[in-house]
């Protein structure tokens, strides 16, 4: 099967309706969910399961699917630990409510945003990137010396343009005719399914992602550069924190 990604239509949902597809060793698996799973560098969502009785299971991570079989947007939701006679009230076929934690991952959706803005500032190939509630990590293709104060400002800027940011598709035969638009040489566009998810951030920045996002970059706020260093000869890392 192939779970309805919910988050792909509108990051801002919360919470779902959903049905127990699955219990598998490694997590539940959803008809549809709002749960974000770990991938493209973006942590994976937080949150609960609430079955029709009021029961409450605490979902500590969501990843990708990795079982045979499994669809493109197959994700597993990750129970925490503890929660044994919770567990047993589990069955496949149970309706649930799926809850994400939305302070956590509207932080995400921030940060994540943000790091597009910094591919805009900073138009060096990214080799790899973290996205967490606490800190967008980026580490770019360059050897040239980072100011902390350009960057900022030019942040600062785009913020504060109120920049509208959506999504749009392309057919993997365009997205394989359009090289350029690919910036990340760790993590590739996510071809073979017939289309591949772009984001656009008007008049600053286009490029395939996957990721949850603020609709309007004025949403996330004010950025801080935490850390600028050298990671190998060939690349610097630089991390950002909201303010």
């Amino acid at each position: 099967m192939t779970t309805h990604a919910l988050f792909r239509e509108d990051a801002y949902l919360t919470r779902c309706d959903s049905t127990i597809a699955a219990l598998t060793p490694d997590g539940i698996l959803l008809d549809k969910t709002v749960f974000y799973p770990l991938g493209g560098g973006q942590a994976g969502d937080a949150g609960a399961l609430i079955l029709a009785d009021g029961t409450r299971i605490a979902i500590a991570d969501t990843r990708k699917a990795k079982f045979e079989g499994a669809g493109p947007d197959d994700a597993l939701h990750v129970p925490a630990p503890g929660q044994d006679e919770q567990m047993a009230r589990l069955q496949a076929g149970a309706n649930v409510v799926a809850e994400i934690d939305w302070n956590r991952r509207y932080r995400h959706m921030r940060l994540h945003t943000a790091s597009h803005l910094l591919c805009a500032v900073l138009p060096y190939a990214v080799d790899g990137c973290s996205i967490t509630a606490e800190y967008a990590r980026i580490d770019l293709v360059t050897s040239e010396p980072i100011e902390r104060a350009f960057v900022e400002e030019k942040l600062a800027e785009l913020v504060g343009g109120a920049h509208r940011v959506s999504t749009e598709w392309i057919t993997d035969e365009e997205m394989a005719a359009r090289p350029e638009l690919v910036r990340t040489m760790s993590v590739k566009p996510p071809m073979g399914f017939g289309r591949v998810r772009l984001l656009r951030i008007d008049q600053v920045d286009l490029q395939p992602c996957g990721g949850t996002h603020v609709g309007n970059t004025s949403e996330i706020g004010a950025l801080r550069v935490a850390k600028i260093e050298k990671k190998t000869a060939r690349t610097r890392r630089l991390v950002m924190e909201l303010v």
